[in-house]
């Protein structure tokens, strides 16, 4: 856990450098004008650097930070061991049937029945599962899984929820700051400043939150897609018999990663599903069995 926490605040902490240091030599910063007025259009390119920025860093150190994060052990299908060979060589057939460059293959140590796949493009992807998911899955439904996370790099979902986060980031910026700068200018209190600064930080949270759930819907939407690539790559029935599966294991899922929720197969259910990343598992399976093959 800590060493988690660690590579948390340090991808952070470099975020917010790269950032700093654009939005500094650039002077982004200086939206507002020397007579007061507030200056949309710088405002809009300081809130989308900020914004789209710090999704974009994250994406790019999305495999190097996952790779730490859940202590991932890469395989090459030459290490003697016949699951991780199996593991690997079941990558790499179902990569070239969907036209993929191969991505990273590897294995994290971890009692959860899980899979992800994370990487800044397809052709810097990592697809990794846990320790647990090769003990309890059998071979046809552990390819169903794998089958299910190349789905997500063959859609570019990684990418496309970084857009979709980038926006939301920097919409929530520009409002927030917007509707701060109008009561500071209505203000006349010696404390404004103070005031308007409360007001825009409640603002960004308020619709930060708001924007969690878009993203989270988004995210349940595109599993759906994800489930049908590993129904296509490896059968309807396995895939189906995975999420069964999965159904008797959802309460060991390890949810000390959250950056990597979204991408994992399988998460435990949000606050009235709202915030949650993935569809009801029940959910899931009925629409395969809907699905026409």
């Amino acid at each position: 856990m800590g060493k988690r926490i660690f590579l948390f605040l340090l991808t952070n902490l470099a975020v917010i450098l790269v950032l700093s240091i654009i939005v500094s030599v650039f002077g982004l910063g200086r939206y507002v004008s020397p007579e007061g007025q507030l200056q949309l259009i710088p405002l809009a390119l300081f809130c989308l650097v900020w914004g789209m920025g710090g999704a974009f860093i994250s994406l790019l150190m999305s495999r190097w930070v996952a790779k730490r994060a859940m202590g991932v052990q890469l395989v090459n299908g030459q290490t003697g061991n016949a699951e991780l060979d199996w593991l690997y060589n079941t990558v790499s057939q179902q990569a070239q049937v969907v036209g993929l460059p191969m991505p990273e293959v590897g294995v994290y140590d971890s009692p959860e029945v899980n899979a992800f796949a994370t990487g800044p493009s397809k052709k810097r992807s990592l697809v990794a599962v846990s320790t647990g998911l090769l003990r309890t899955m059998q071979h046809n439904e552990a390819a169903a899984v794998i089958g299910h996370e190349l789905g997500h790099i063959k859609n570019g979902d990684m990418v496309t929820m970084t857009l979709l986060q980038g926006v939301i980031n920097a919409f929530v910026m520009f409002l927030a700051r917007i509707v701060a700068f109008v009561i500071r200018q209505r203000l006349d209190s010696r404390f404004a400043n103070f005031i308007a600064f409360g007001i825009q930080i409640a603002l960004q949270i308020v619709l930060g939150v708001l924007g969690a759930m878009v993203v989270a819907a988004f995210s349940r939407y595109r599993e759906f897609h994800a489930d049908a690539a590993g129904a296509q790559l490896a059968g309807r029935g396995n895939m189906i018999s995975a999420l069964q599966r999965l159904k008797a294991t959802v309460e060991q899922v390890d949810n000390s990663a959250p950056a990597l929720a979204a991408y994992k197969i399988s998460n435990r259910p949000a606050w009235l599903g709202l915030f949650s990343t993935h569809p009801p598992l029940e959910t899931r399976i009925e629409a395969l069995e809907r699905m026409q093959v």
